[in-house]
């Protein structure tokens, strides 16, 4: 099939190089010109694990454009894959999403096009993006668009496993109120609901994995599965912190509390993590997004509004922590381990370091950092931070009142810690993923103390 994708982020670039790597002809559209130039000669503007592989692998059925009169006539489907960033009140930002419907409005052509909310949008975004697309149309050439349908077929992809989560997902959503679309997006995921294509050597398929759910629903629906799945994913990471503080109170370990209550199957172990919280791009703007979405129809969402404040909570207990281990913050010198907001990633938005960072500055600390993937993007998106980027983790060992666990790199846990130990003006380390080995850590003579439990 011929597809276009507006946009080439996480969710665009990964959704068009896996289409493309099934079989699909894929023209990926984005108004950068640098990141498309790069794409062309072979860059990849994010970091995600194989992403170079499948990217190779698509060949010449994946091509990049500025251009929506290169990418959308002709396209049998037409995925809309651009940001919705938080305003102020919590709502998205919609206008990137205003821009490229008007644009397809603009262009289209043919005999049926299905047009895709693949971005996290509002509730009710399917019928906006609709009438955006005829009034377009209409003002471009004085009549009704070609034929065309919307659909919402929302992303379920976790950073630095997004191309394993697309070619092997849970489920794939689609929700529309035209049968037709319906049948159209079946076909074009047809080969990875019947799990009939050839999988990379590199991304091998899970055992067990037969065929995929395909769950269909009308327009509405699909657009809150995503908000509701992604807010419910964050009440687990908020529930397991918040019982983790009463698992200090009272002594017990929190890791072992959520084991024993994942193993139940009405629960199950994902999501049940103790520590510093959720970041990245999703959860925080979703949650955000269906509170404003509640408010707006003089509904309060308290649950979700209480995992969004034990989430920021969690932040505010590493500062602390560390004062009550250092006592006095001004002149100590703090070492951050990760700044990604989870590992296998690049991406810093809504990440607990740069809080954490922040808020030790504000009270006098020096604050050095080091992540193996994500300083260059640190460098340059928050170069005004004020911390000081070691270019290996032992430097951020030297001479330091603290080190701080933030993200949980593999690599970080095969450290020499002993030698590390003797670099460090005091061997002190709030682990804050519950990560590390506190017997070993113990054992290469660091004090080691948990953000929870």
């Amino acid at each position: 099939m011929q597809i276009a994708i507006i946009g080439t982020g996480y969710v665009g670039l990964t959704t068009g190089a896996c289409l493309a790597a099934i079989g699909h002809q894929v023209t990926c559209l984005d108004s950068d010109p640098a990141k498309i130039e790069a794409l062309r000669r072979g860059g990849v503007p994010i970091y995600e694990p194989f992403i170079e592989e499948i990217l190779e692998e698509a060949g010449e059925r994946l091509c990049f454009t500025q251009s929506y009169s290169d990418a959308i006539p002709g396209a049998e489907v037409v995925f809309i894959a651009v940001g919705t960033p938080p305003l102020a009140d919590g709502s998205p930002d919609l206008q990137y999403l205003r821009s490229a419907a008007a644009a397809i409005g603009e262009h289209l052509d043919g005999d049926f096009t299905v047009v895709v909310n693949k971005s996290t949008v509002p509730i009710g975004s399917g019928n906006w993006v609709e009438s955006l697309i005829r009034e377009s149309s209409m003002a471009r050439v004085g009549r009704a668009p070609a034929e065309f349908a919307v659909a919402s077929n929302p992303e379920f992809l976790r950073e630095g496993s997004a191309l394993h989560d697309s070619l092997y997902p849970d489920r794939i959503v689609v929700g529309a109120d035209s049968a037709r679309a319906v049948d159209v997006l079946s076909n074009l995921y047809r080969p990875i609901l019947e799990q009939s294509f050839t999988p990379p050597g590199y991304l091998r398929r899970p055992d067990g994995v037969a065929a995929i759910p395909l769950v269909t629903t009308d327009l509405a629906s699909a657009e809150l599965i995503k908000y509701a799945a992604n807010a419910f994913l964050a009440l687990k990471i908020s529930f397991i912190n918040e019982v983790g503080r009463l698992a200090e109170k009272v002594g017990a370990d929190v890791t072992l509390v959520a084991k024993g209550i994942g193993l139940d199957r009405r629960i199950g172990t994902r999501f049940l993590q103790a520590g510093l919280g959720w970041g990245g791009s999703c959860f925080a703007k979703d949650t955000s997004a269906l509170v404003a979405t509640a408010a707006d129809y003089s509904l309060s969402m308290p649950i979700v509004s209480a995992a969004r404040a034990v989430n920021q909570q969690q932040r505010e207990r590493v500062v602390e922590k560390l004062l009550a281990e250092l006592k006095i913050m001004k002149g100590k010198t703090v070492g951050l381990l990760g700044l990604a907001f989870k590992p296998n990633t690049d991406d810093l938005r809504d990440a607990p370091s740069l809080d954490i960072a922040r808020a030790l500055i504000a009270r006098g600390a020096t604050v050095v950092v080091h992540d193996p993937v994500a300083m260059p993007r640190a460098r340059s998106e928050h170069a005004s931070l004020g911390v000081r980027f070691c270019e290996s983790a032992e430097q951020v060992a030297d001479h330091a009142d603290a080190l701080v666990l933030v993200t949980e790199w593999d690599q970080y846990q095969d450290l020499d810690w002993a030698a590390m130990a003797k670099r460090a003006r005091t061997a002190f380390v709030l682990d804050g993923r519950h990560f590390l080995d506190t017997a070993r850590m113990a054992r290469d003579g660091w004090k080691c103390a948990r953000i929870c439990g």
